[in-house]
């Protein structure tokens, strides 16, 4: 006992700054890095712990060394050099008998006024795992629990591309909470901020025991809102956290995850985010979330997991309504006011309809992903009765494939394949894509249910797509398209009030120029176009009314969004007045011009005048159609016949 006394005296009275060297060199090698004491080093006897909890090992008193103006330098598998961390005032406490064995134990260890450097490099080695991968040092390092206290630590992480400044302080009287904490940096080229809480105590050892954190960043306009605790706080990694996120686009997201997401209008999600990140990679899951995007909801679970040669993404997201207006930013086709909102550069020239935005195929191949994408309803409005809408996205080695993307609207059903590969394999310069799809049964009356009219009528609506094409948006794309377009619609009315209310503004215009402001009867309508390099030239081109059956033809050039049709009506009964003259529809798709062939009308008012001057009863014989009749059912399926319908798929 007086000898166990005596060496504790001893140990206390002995002037420890003699021994810095020794102590630097020990230190040294069970951390495989430079360390240096460069001010005093002094020493005291102390119990450890407090509370209930306390073992018989916590009234032992052991030595608690206080060391000033401390350095670690960096291990060598590090290339940038220069400093691990500096201490101003460095202080822990070192259990005895481990040192027999040659390992120190630091039940605490504490800095105060620390500057830290973390590094992790592109290849995943860091800085801040205390070990040798290819040997053990002959001291072993053994370190507990840690506390900072009114510090800087320094993040430059080349694999998640983050280069920040934290300043650490302490925090009084929080019982959850010890560490305030604020941000400034870059992450992914995006400027980032914030600010935070956590643990005062970083147990690194206890790996069960939860470390709180909460935290609030902003990253180049996306705010990021985050509660949970670190459960494995040796690896820095692990997590498990309740996350909020809201930004102008889920874009914007790509920059600080890396996970490639489409452009949407604003949006926000709620959920619960667990990750970790471990030799063989990193696993994250966002389970359980919901959200708005614009005026839509979603929920879902997201899985991301490292692989080689690409990430993938796998999961499943849901919509009870999702409006259409916000599905606008996924091919470019919403406002320039929408653009600039989600940070875009405003590039819709204004006199295009086409969307000119570019896909940003480059990122296509840094990601591969199955998710599955399910919606209730799509409305535009109080319209577009769209329903069930369900597809999987699939994504690899740069080819982005919709197989399938189906959805019930106003009683039929829509069925496609789209294929867009962007790999550049095909074509270096553009994304090739290629677009089968077929319409059945759709309804008329349901698909215009407010509409006056409409619900007396009875048409049914059949189409055909399919095209290839090569470009990098979506004018670029239908602009070199090339195949072929089919459509039909069998029975209904249409007038020129219920194209307005419909939108179809340049077809009330036709209508008008025809018939009048009157509603007339549809017996058919047959379209088949063939599609060459943007330019769609017709090959048949049938609408049988009641009153008329009006041929067209002519192109429509995607291309530059020209129009250049003839409507050359014939009817079918006598009317006084009618309109036998073609009408020419031309311009482009934003101003488009419907003309009646002057030429014919002045060959027709000509004879009118002459016979005006020898019998006034003869002179209206120009201005009257007899027509040719009415027009057989069997006509009408004869036309039917060669336009898609029911029993018959895209293609054939």
């Amino acid at each position: 006992m007086l000898a166990t006394a005596a060496a504790a005296i001893a140990l206390a009275t002995y002037d420890w700054n003699s021994a810095r060297p020794w102590i630097s060199q020990r230190i040294g090698a069970a951390i495989d890095r430079p360390f240096a004491i460069r001010g005093s080093l002094t020493l005291a006897w102390r119990q450890q712990g407090a509370g209930a909890d306390r073992t018989w090992r916590d009234y032992l008193p052991l030595p608690h060394l206080v060391a000033r103006d401390v350095h670690i330098g960096q291990p060598a598998s590090i290339e940038a050099g220069g400093e691990f961390a500096s201490v101003g005032q460095f202080a822990f406490a070192v259990e005895l008998l481990p040192l027999l064995r040659q390992r120190i134990v630091v039940p605490l260890l504490r800095f105060d006024q620390p500057q830290l450097w973390l590094l992790r490099d592109e290849a995943g080695r860091n800085n801040w795992t205390f070990h040798k991968e290819d040997q053990q040092p002959s001291w072993q390092l053994a370190v507990q629990r840690v506390v900072l206290a009114r510090g800087i630590v320094n993040y430059r992480d080349a694999s998640t591309h983050v280069d920040a400044v934290a300043t650490v302080d302490t925090l009084a009287n929080d019982r959850l909470y010890g560490v305030a904490w604020t941000l400034k940096g870059k992450w992914n080229e995006q400027a980032i901020s914030g600010s935070g809480k956590s643990g005062a105590v970083l147990g690194l050892q206890e790996h069960a025991a939860p470390y709180p954190l909460a935290a609030t960043l902003d990253v180049g306009g996306t705010r990021i809102a985050a509660e949970g605790t670190l459960t494995r706080p040796a690896a820095l990694t692990a997590l498990d956290l309740k996350l909020n996120m809201s930004g102008p686009s889920m874009a914007r997201l790509y920059g600080i995850t890396g996970v490639l997401l489409p452009e949407t209008p604003p949006f926000t999600t709620e959920g619960r985010l667990t990750g970790s990140i471990d030799r063989a990679g990193s696993h994250w899951r966002y389970q359980d979330f919901t959200g708005r995007v614009g005026s839509s909801d979603i929920a879902g679970t997201l899985d991301y997991r490292s692989a080689t040669p690409r990430p993938l993404l796998t999961g499943t997201v849901t919509s009870t309504l999702l409006q259409l207006s916000d599905l606008g930013p996924l091919v470019g086709a919403d406002s320039n006011a929408s653009r600039e909102a989600r940070g875009v550069v405003t590039v819709q020239p204004r006199n295009k309809v086409l969307p000119v935005e570019a896909f940003r195929k480059d990122r296509w191949t840094t990601l591969d992903a199955d998710v599955k994408l399910q919606a209730q309803r799509i409305t535009r409005g109080q319209g577009l009765p769209v329903q069930n809408v369900e597809t999987l996205l699939h994504m690899k080695d740069g080819v982005l494939s919709l197989k399938p993307l189906n959805f019930d609207i106003a009683g039929g059903r829509f069925a496609s394949n789209i294929v867009l590969d962007g790999s550049g394999k095909v074509d270096p310069r553009a994304i090739r894509a290629e677009l089968k799809a077929d319409l059945r049964r759709l309804q008329l009356k349901q698909l215009f249910p407010d509409i006056n009219g409409m619900r007396a009528t009875v048409g049914e609506v059949n189409a055909d797509v399919a095209l290839t094409a090569s470009g990098n948006s979506v004018a670029d794309l239908l602009g070199s398209s090339s195949g072929d377009f089919k459509g039909a619609v069998s029975g209904g009315s249409v007038s020129k009030l219920m194209l307005e209310e419909m939108g179809l503004n340049l077809g009330s215009v036709v209508v008008t120029r025809l018939f009048g402001d009157e509603q007339v009867k549809l017996n058919c309508l047959v379209a088949d176009f063939g599609v060459r390099d943007g330019l769609m030239r017709s090959r048949l081109f049938v609408v049988d009314t009641a009153e008329a059956v009006i041929n067209a033809s002519g192109t429509v050039n995607l291309a530059n969004e020209k129009l250049d049709l003839t409507l050359k009506p014939d009817a079918k009964s006598m009317r006084i007045l009618s309109l036998r003259s073609p009408i020419y529809v031309r311009g482009t798709f934003k101003d488009t011009e419907v003309t009646i062939d002057k030429g014919s009308m002045a060959l027709r008012a000509g004879s009118a005048v002459a016979l005006a001057l020898v019998a006034p009863v003869a002179a209206i014989a120009p201005l009257v159609s007899t027509g040719s009749g009415p027009t057989p059912a069997t006509q009408c399926q004869a036309l039917l016949a060669r336009g898609p319908g029911p029993g018959k798929r895209a293609g054939k």
